[in-house]
């Protein structure tokens, strides 16, 4: 088990399994690493020239929108993510918006389908996900007008 993890293109979604253990899907594999999901995307931000709170407050100037909001990791990459519930419960999976290739319902939530076929459930309904894709989107058409593409 990998114990330190940075988002990259690759990456499709931010599982926690508990408080100190996030599950990772990536398009070629899936597996567990010792680190909580804040960790994980603050850390991944960091990276990238800015911290969570900073990606979170520039995308509340640039959307309008307060809670549960996506983020973009890595404006050069478009990298997009947003949380299923709000990032402040243990619970909250985050999903990578460019790599979705399909999403629905079923009985009691809905499900993701990524780019390389792979399908994870989501405890959350069918329109919060609609709904964090359309602030995902705004987000991405907000930064592609803003940032000048290398």
């Amino acid at each position: 088990m990998l114990s330190y993890y940075l988002i990259n293109d690759e990456t499709c979604a931010l599982v926690p399994v508990n408080e100190y253990k996030t599950r990772i899907y990536e398009l070629t594999r899936k597996f567990e690493v010792s680190q909580n999901i804040k960790t994980i995307v603050n850390d991944s931000c960091l990276k990238f020239g800015s911290s969570y709170s900073g990606r979170a407050a520039a995308t509340k100037y640039a959307i309008g929108y307060t809670h549960k909001v996506p983020i973009c990791v890595n404006e050069s990459t478009l990298n997009i993510f947003f949380p299923t519930k709000s990032p402040r419960l243990e619970d909250c999976a985050w999903i990578s918006y460019k790599n979705i290739y399909i999403y629905g319902r079923n009985s009691k939530n809905s499900f993701i389908t990524f780019r390389n076929n792979e399908t994870i459930q989501v405890d959350v309904s069918y329109a919060v996900i609609q709904n964090q894709l359309f602030r995902s989107s705004r987000l991405e058409y907000y930064v592609k007008n803003t940032f000048p593409r290398v």
